[in-house]
């Protein structure tokens, strides 16, 4: 059998995790998220007390870690992390785990291992430009700034966090321009990615978009 990967990629906030998971659940496909994987990583690196500028330490984490996806959540060495990858300390600091090529190479083999067997749908910032290259269709999700500054302090507030609409800008552009920068791997558009703009629509407009993009590439049928 011939196993198909659905490749979203994209900044911060756009949307595409969401978006992701309620497609893996309507055309029956197993959800990846390969963001979690780094964020559980320095969520591993930060409950160490590892510097962030220790590089060979942080390497070494990485060599060792155990990431896994169970029924939908994350687990880090057979802890459920769901809540934790998602705290303040996490979004300061995934950035710089994530840049360093070592890591990037460790985490890439361990997505490829778990998609291994499975037809996937995969979000993050290079599925379809490195992790999966042959992907059967490439998305690339994106909103504007503002946009995605108001979706992720909603995010924050809904779960119990007091947050700065103006901080988290200022956030997301640093990640931005660090992921888009960075030398291995960088947050780029796949050549035949389709591009969907999420700014003003709603989740259920984007699901029906992507959905009818893989209608027409092969049909329920095929993907299903």
């Amino acid at each position: 059998m011939l196993y198909k990967v659905v490749a979203i990629d994209g900044p911060a906030g756009a949307g595409k995790s969401t978006i992701a998971k309620l497609l893996a659940d309507r055309i029956h496909y197993t959800y990846v998220d390969s963001g979690a994987m780094y964020r559980a990583l320095t969520l591993a690196v930060l409950d160490s007390g590892v510097d962030l500028q220790d590089k060979s330490r942080i390497i070494e984490i990485s060599n060792n870690v155990d990431i896994d996806f169970k029924d939908k959540s994350i687990y880090l060495n057979s802890r459920l992390v769901d809540k934790q990858i998602r705290e303040e300390r996490i979004n300061k600091s995934v950035s710089f785990v994530s840049a360093i090529p070592e890591v990037r190479k460790n985490i890439v083999n361990l997505q490829r291992k778990i998609s291994m067997g499975k037809n996937v749908v995969m979000d993050g910032r290079d599925v379809g430009t490195v992790i999966f290259p042959e992907a059967f269709i490439k998305f690339f999700i994106t909103a504007s700034l503002e946009e995605r500054a108001a979706r992720r302090c909603i995010e924050l507030e809904g779960s119990g966090y007091a947050v700065d609409l103006h901080d988290i800008k200022c956030q997301i552009e640093k990640r931005d321009y660090i992921d888009s920068n960075r030398e291995i791997s960088p947050l780029k558009m796949a050549q035949d990615a389709i591009l969907i703009d999420t700014s003003g629509k709603s989740i259920d407009e984007v699901l029906d978009d992507v959905l009818e993009y893989i209608r027409l590439r092969g049909g329920y049928t095929d993907v299903l």
